[in-house]
């Protein structure tokens, strides 16, 4: 499923995201494990991701509906929006559940940051995957 842009305005890139990827090549078809980029207030993790070429799996097409999108937020979890009782019950799917666990889908830009989100290499649509 295709994630689509949010349709709310967003102000200027301002705050600093990092992802840390366990699975480079799978996310992005290169070696880079890091990559820092810009993001604006108002818009969510995923869609920041995506937008800078990383490919986070997002089964639902960012609806809260499933867990693929999940993450580790390692730093700034306060300048992200509070869980909602949605994304709670849907992270609990998700393995490898941790305190820090959120659907990037779900994480809202709120505050000034730094942002660092882990992406487990294990997070993969198992119906997407390829063959070995």
């Amino acid at each position: 499923m295709h994630l689509r842009h949010s349709d709310h305005d967003h102000g200027p890139a301002t705050v600093v995201v990092k992802y840390l990827l366990e699975d480079p090549e799978g996310l992005t078809g290169t070696e880079k494990g890091e990559w820092r980029v810009m993001a604006a207030k108002g818009e969510h993790l995923l869609e920041v991701a995506v937008e800078h070429g990383i490919n986070i799996e997002h089964a639902c097409g960012a609806v809260c509906a499933c867990s693929t999108c999940h993450v580790y937020v390692e730093e700034g979890m306060d300048s992200l929006s509070e869980p909602q009782e949605a994304e709670e019950d849907r992270v609990e799917e998700a393995p490898g559940l941790q305190r820090n666990s959120r659907l990037s889908c779900q994480c809202i830009i709120e505050g000034d940051g730094p942002i660092v989100v882990r992406v487990p290499a294990w997070n993969r649509n198992a119906v997407k995957e390829v063959p070995h």
